[in-house]
């Protein structure tokens, strides 16, 4: 099998996306598809993937890119001060956040979302990039199209763990 000669783009992301949920019900293997999807979709990213709510902390998830933080606190850092507000947050500069926590020195820009499903958190969707304001308010909308039809997949049962 040769190597796709086509790379996904930000266009072809909620579709992509939509049909890969459709086809798996195993929650990992969406997860890490979508973080695939994403990094693949979005250029100028050097992460993108999740971090999952467990016994009261962000515990990393499925994600692409370099190593990554393995446990963040609600309240701390961005993906902390997302699960704790439960909204999406663009950070034009990540050096400029207070309690940033730097997992990838090279990373300049994040934008990070809440997954809930049933009311409850779930985790977040952390995307960072080593471009500063990487993050537009029409990647924002896209990602948050992105997390919706995963939070549906999830809530339905169609990506159960």
């Amino acid at each position: 099998m040769s190597a796709p000669t086509h790379r996904l783009t930000p266009e072809d992301l909620l579709p992509a996306v939509s049909g890969m949920l459709e086809a798996e019900t195993d929650m990992i293997a969406n997860l890490a598809n979508v973080s695939a999807l994403v990094f693949e979709a979005l250029p100028d990213l050097n992460w993108a993937g999740f971090y999952l709510l467990k016994d009261g902390e962000l515990v990393l998830g499925p994600f692409q890119g370099r190593v990554a933080c393995t446990r963040i606190a609600v309240g701390k850092g961005v993906c902390g001060t997302v699960a704790q507000n439960q909204q999406t947050l663009v950070v034009p500069d990540v050096h400029a956040f207070p309690g940033h926590i730097a997992c990838d020195a090279a990373s300049a820009s994040e934008i990070v979302l809440p997954v809930i499903v049933q009311n409850q958190l779930v985790g977040v969707l952390d995307l960072d990039s080593p471009r500063p304001d990487r993050f537009t308010a029409q990647d924002q909308r896209l990602l948050e199209q992105v997390v919706a039809v995963l939070e549906k997949a999830l809530s339905s049962g169609n990506a159960a763990a």
